[in-house]
C-alpha cells in the first residue's frame, strides 16, 4: 500500500523544518531502499521565476532542500540541488533572490542547468503519448535518483502544481514550450515515466492559492508532505487543498498510466490525517479580474477544459500587470470547442481569437487567429490577442 506522511512544522526555523523533513523520511521508510552510497542524486526545487518574496508560496524555500540534501548525504550519496527556471526566466536571479546563493557560499552545489557549461542531451521516451524523445541535460540523464521538491500551490493551467509537474523544470526552454504546444498533461506524464523520480517531498510551509504558480495569494499551511509514490502524494495533497484526485488532470493521467495510486482508500496516511490539516485553496478560475473593458467578450464553451480556461484567465492577469487592457477593447476570445452560434454578430478575423486545440475547427472555419497548444502558454495567448498591434515581452511561460 502506498504511504504518505503529513507532518506539521513547529515554526519556520531551519531546525523545525529539518525536523519535519526528517520525520517524513522516517515515516515512509527511510532512503536506503531508493538511494545507495555513491549515487548521484538531483534535488529539484520549484524555482519557476523570481518572486517578490521568497516566502510568498511561489518557490521552494531553501530550508526544505537543505534538509533533504543533508539526509541524502547521510546515506553516502552525492546530492546536488539543480533547477532551470521557466522559459524566459533567469534561474540565477531566482537563486539569488530566494536564498540559494547562501547555500552555494557554504559549498553546497546549487546548479543552474541553463548555464552553458552544462551539456545537453536527448532522452528516449518509452511508450510516450506525446513525445518519443525529450531534450534535457546530461546531468539529468545520468542521475541515479531524482527527488522532486515542489511547493503546495494552485496553477493557472493544471489546477494544482506539485512534484510531477515540477519536473518540467528539468527540460531545456524550447522543450518546455513544446509541452504547451503538443500536450502539457500527457507530456508531463511522458517525462515523469522517463525520469522515474523516486521521492516527492512537498514544501507546504507557505503555499499559494488563486492565480499560481507565481501571482497567487500566499497561504500559510506549515506542512511537510512526502511519499515514494508521487501520485499518492499528490492525491493526498490535492485533497488537503480541496481537490478530489480525479479533478487534477496530471494526477489522473499519471494514475491511469500506472505511475502510482490515487484512490485515497488505498493510501496509508501517517502522521497528521487529511481532515486535521485540510484547508481549501482558492482556485484560479475563482479569481475576479477588475478593469477589463465592457466591450471585451470572453467566450468559454461549456466543454472547455480547465487548462485553457485557467490559462486565459492568467494571461489576462499578465495583460493587466503590463497595462495592456486597452488592447482588449472590442476583442472576442473563444476557448474550448466553440461554434459560430457562440459568437457575437460583430465577430471578425480582426477582433476574434481562438485559444487551444479544441478551438482550431472554429478558427479554420471563420479565418480567426488561432493560438496553438493544449494548453498554450500565457505569452502565446497574449500574443494571439494583440496580433500585430504590439510587441509583447515574454515574462514567463
Amino acid at each position: 500500500m502506498a504511504k504518505v506522511s503529513i507532518v506539521k512544522t513547529e515554526n519556520h526555523s531551519y531546525e523545525a523544518i529539518k525536523q519535519a523533513v526528517d520525520q517524513v523520511i522516517r515515516d515512509i521508510g527511510g532512503l536506503e531502499d531508493i538511494i545507495k552510497p555513491g549515487d548521484k542524486v538531483i534535488i529539484k526545487p520549484n524555482l519557476v521565476a523570481c518572486p517578490t518574496d521568497r516566502l510568498s508560496g511561489g518557490v521552494t524555500r531553501w530550508e526544505v532542500c537543505l534538509a533533504i540534501y543533508e539526509a541524502v548525504k547521510a546515506v553516502g550519496a552525492i546530492p546536488v540541488i539543480a533547477e532551470s527556471s521557466a522559459a524566459g526566466a533567469d534561474t540565477e536571479l531566482t537563486i539569488a533572490k530566494c536564498g540559494y546563493q547562501e547555500l552555494r557560499d557554504k559549498g553546497i552545489p546549487v546548479i543552474d542547468l541553463k548555464n552553458k557549461e552544462n551539456a545537453r542531451c536527448t532522452m528516449d521516451v518509452e511508450d510516450g503519448v506525446v513525445f518519443e524523445k525529450i531534450n534535457t541535460w546530461e546531468m539529468v540523464r545520468d542521475a541515479d535518483a531524482i527527488i522532486t521538491v515542489p511547493v503546495m500551490k494552485t496553477h493557472d493551467q493544471t489546477e494544482i502544481t506539485l512534484g510531477l509537474k515540477n519536473l518540467k523544470g528539468l527540460l531545456i526552454d524550447t522543450q518546455k514550450k513544446d509541452f504547451h504546444k503538443k500536450g502539457l498533461i500527457e507530456g508531463v506524464v511522458d517525462w515523469c515515466k522517463t525520469l522515474k523520480p523516486c521521492l516527492e517531498i512537498i514544501d507546504g510551509t507557505y503555499g499559494q492559492q488563486g492565480l499560481g504558480p507565481i501571482f497567487g495569494e500566499t497561504k500559510e499551511m506549515n506542512l511537510i508532505i512526502g511519499s515514494k509514490d508521487l501520485v499518492a502524494c499528490e492525491a493526498v495533497t490535492g485533497k488537503i487543498m480541496g481537490y478530489e484526485p480525479e479533478e487534477v488532470m496530471i494526477t489522473k493521467a499519471s494514475h491511469q498510466r500506472g505511475m502510482g495510486e490515487m484512490d485515497l482508500s488505498k493510501i496509508e496516511v501517517v502522521g497528521k490525517q487529511i481532515a486535521e490539516v485540510a484547508s481549501r485553496f482558492k482556485r484560479s478560475s475563482e479569481v475576479t479580474i477588475e478593469g477589463i473593458p465592457d466591450t471585451f467578450n470572453l467566450i468559454f464553451s461549456k466543454d472547455a477544459c480547465t487548462g485553457c480556461h485557467n490559462t486565459v484567465i492568467s494571461a489576462l492577469m499578465d495583460m493587466k500587470a503590463q497595462e495592456l487592457f486597452p488592447y482588449l477593447e472590442g476583442m472576442n476570445v473563444c476557448v474550448g470547442p466553440c461554434t459560430k452560434e457562440h459568437l457575437p454578430a460583430d465577430a471578425t478575423a480582426e477582433n476574434t481569437v481562438c485559444v487551444g486545440i479544441c478551438c482550431k475547427k472554429l478558427a479554420d472555419e471563420m479565418g480567426f487567429r488561432w493560438v496553438v497548444g493544449c494548453p498554450p502558454g500565457n505569452a502565446d495567448v497574449v500574443k494571439g490577442i494583440l496580433g500585430d498591434r504590439k510587441e509583447y515581452g515574454v515574462r514567463y511561460n
